[in-house]
Order: C-alpha cells, then structure tokens, then sequence
C-alpha cells in the first residue's frame, strides 16, 4: 500500500472568482502543495532532492470538478502515489469538503523525475520507491489512456499571443503548470470577446461557463521573455456542454509546449443548473467549432 498524505486548506477571498468560486487554477496549487508535502512525508522534500540534483516536472494532469469551493469553505486534499516507471509516476488526488466529505473534486497526475543540471528524465531510484511505499511496491501499471488527438482546427480557430512574465515563474525556472490554466482561462476569455460575447454580455444574459473536466499536457517548459501563441477552438457541442481546445506554442520555433482539453458547462447564474447551449451563442462561434459546418442538433 501506497502512504497516503492528507493537507487542508482553508479558502481565501482571492482565491476565487468572479462567480464566487475557487477559480480551477487555485485547484492545481492545491494539489501541488498536497504532494510536496507529500514528498517530504516520505523523507524526500525540496533539501534532499537538492542536494541530489533531482526535481520532478508534471508531465500531465488530468481533474474533474465536482462541486465549487467558496470563500471560507475549508478542503481537504488526499494524495498518493499510483504508480511508478522508469522516469515517471502517476498521482492520485481527491479534494473533499471538510465539514461534510463531500468530493468536490478528482485527479491524477502523472511527474517525470528530472536531473537538474541536464534537465532531462531521469531513473527513478529504488529507494525512493520505497519511500512511498514502504510495505513494498508489487510493480503493478495501470492502463494509462493517451492524451487524445484535438479535430483539425477549423478556420475560426482564435489565436492570441503573450509573452513569459517573471510571476509566471516558480522556483524550477519555468512556467509553473497550474500558470499555463490562467493562460488559457485568458485565452478563452479574449476569444470570447472577439466573437462578440464578452463577459459582460453573458453575464447580462444570465449564463456562465464552468469548467467540468479538464485534461492538460506539458510538453516542453515555457521560460522567462519566451513568446507564445494561444490558440482555441471547440469540438463536441452536446445540450449543456462543449469541449474547447487548446495549444500553446513558442514563436521562435514553433514547437508545442503544451495542449489540453477542458469540457465547458453552460450554467444559470441564478440558480448554479446547467442550461441548454443559447442558440444565438452558437451562431455566433460557428466558425470556431471543429466539425459542424455551422449546423448544431442539440
């Protein structure tokens, strides 16, 4: 059996957003903190893997949420370890309301162990498998899913650029993962606009967007003054909700540092329920969506 590590967190006003709710960023900083201590549970924190030239990387994560967290709601992360590979391991987390247990959410992610002076995956050794599991590690894998393949972008895919700003950084050098979601919350936000539904409108309209599901992968490390393009776009509408899409690249070369997927609920303010898709809404990103030519049957 796995140690198992449990952190709460009590909600802070600035945590959340402009509906109230922990913004889905503040849910990865969350789990992030929930491993470290994890790790140094486990004898393995920031000084020792220091002093052995090692860090960990998230190479994907991949959460569901449940229910919204509010200000002064109090949550407790769950974390341990699924498994290990060569150079890799996979996480587990569940978040839960304190005063009732309720989930409020559920994830994995997957870490590349990491030599710091190359930056390139490296073994894992056996004594930090057994670390995490100290009654011994049986060397059972679960089926992993590959990250699936977007549809082609269609012509009215929205782009965007923005340049690596030093608070994007943590402490590796690079654009810390939980970061890359507000850059594409951003992305989406703008994109909205441009296809004449700014905030303001919907809100005006009584609906909103939340995030259900959102899957992320992290391909290469964005770092300070690096330029990127953000590009969106959706796929799959279904009565209440759709998927958008997105790549972040890095001008200079052109490669893909990062890619995700995050299945879009459309809600009532009012009452927090989802709602049918607005027809208008619809309409009006037609040349964003993957695969529709413009018709919906919904």
């Amino acid at each position: 059996m796995p140690l198992v590590h449990e952190r709460s967190f009590r909600v802070r006003h600035y945590e959340c957003d402009a509906y109230g709710h922990v913004n889905h960023v503040n849910y990865l900083r969350f789990m992030q903190e929930a491993a470290m201590d994890a790790s140094t549970a486990a004898g393995y924190g920031l000084v020792q893997y220091q002093a052995m030239q090692r860090q960990w990387w998230i190479r994907e994560t991949d959460i569901s949420y449940l229910h919204p967290l509010v200000y002064g709601d109090t949550v407790t992360v769950k974390t341990w370890v699924l498994d290990f590979r060569r150079v890799r391991s996979r996480r587990a987390y569940e978040l839960r309301l304190a005063n009732s247990g309720e989930i409020v959410a559920e994830a994995f992610s997957d870490w590349v162990y990491i030599d710091s002076e190359s930056r390139r995956p490296t073994a894992i050794p056996g004594e930090v498998i057994g670390a995490f599991f100290p009654e011994g590690y049986t060397g059972d894998n679960p089926a992993r899913v590959p990250f699936p393949d977007p549809p082609p972008a269609p012509p009215g895919a929205f782009r965007v650029q923005r340049r690596v700003e030093w608070h994007d950084l943590d402490a590796a050098g690079h654009v810390n993962n939980a970061m890359y979601l507000a850059y594409l919350e951003e992305c989406g936000v703008r994109m909205a606009a441009a296809f004449g539904w700014p905030m303001t409108r919907m809100a005006n309209a009584g609906f909103g967007l939340v995030a259900r599901r959102c899957r992320i992968e992290y391909r290469q490390p964005a770092t300070l003054d690096d330029d990127l393009t953000l590009s969106t776009w959706f796929s799959d509408p279904h009565h209440t909700s759709a998927v958008r899409h997105y790549t972040i690249t890095r001008e200079s070369d052109n490669a893909l540092l990062v890619r995700a997927h995050t299945r879009w609920v459309w809600v009532d303010l009012a009452t927090a329920r989802p709602i049918r898709i607005p027809a208008e809404f619809l309409d009006d990103f037609s040349p964003n969506f993957a695969g529709t030519n413009g018709r919906f049957d919904l």
